[in-house]
C-alpha cells in the first residue's frame, strides 16, 4: 500500500503543437488572408462590446486558431456581437468581422 505525503505530480501546461490540428488556421488563412497582417496589438480586444459583458477576448480566439486548439472556438466566438468596432480600430486593417464568419464556416466544415 502506498503512502499519501500530501503532494502528487501535476501534468505540465506545455502545448503539444504536434498533436494539435492546425486545418482551421489553414482553412482561415485561405479564405481571409488578412489574419496574417494581425500584430496581436489588442486594439481589437479593447474596444469590443462584447468584452464588456462577457469574457470574449479575440486575440484569445487568434491565439486558440493560431495553437491548433479548436475545442473551445465555438463556444468564444458565439459570443461576438458583430458590431465591428475591433475592425475600425485595427491598425493593420485586418477584416475581423469576416474572420469571425470564416471560423463559423471551418467549424461547419472541419467538424
Amino acid at each position: 500500500m502506498a503512502k499519501e505525503f500530501g503532494y502528487r505530480v501535476m501534468m505540465d501546461d506545455s502545448i503539444h503543437y504536434d498533436l494539435n490540428d492546425r486545418r482551421m488556421a489553414a482553412f482561415l488563412t485561405a479564405n481571409e488572408p488578412s489574419i496574417t497582417l494581425c500584430i496581436g496589438c489588442g486594439s481589437c480586444t479593447a474596444t469590443c462590446s462584447a468584452g464588456l459583458f462577457t469574457s470574449f477576448n479575440i486575440r484569445m480566439v487568434h491565439t486558440l486558431v493560431r495553437r491548433g486548439e479548436a475545442g473551445k472556438l465555438k463556444s468564444e466566438i458565439s459570443k461576438c456581437m458583430f458590431c465591428g468596432k475591433c475592425q475600425l480600430v485595427c491598425p493593420r486593417g485586418v477584416n475581423l468581422r469576416n474572420v469571425i464568419l470564416t471560423l463559423n464556416r471551418a467549424i461547419e466544415h472541419l467538424g
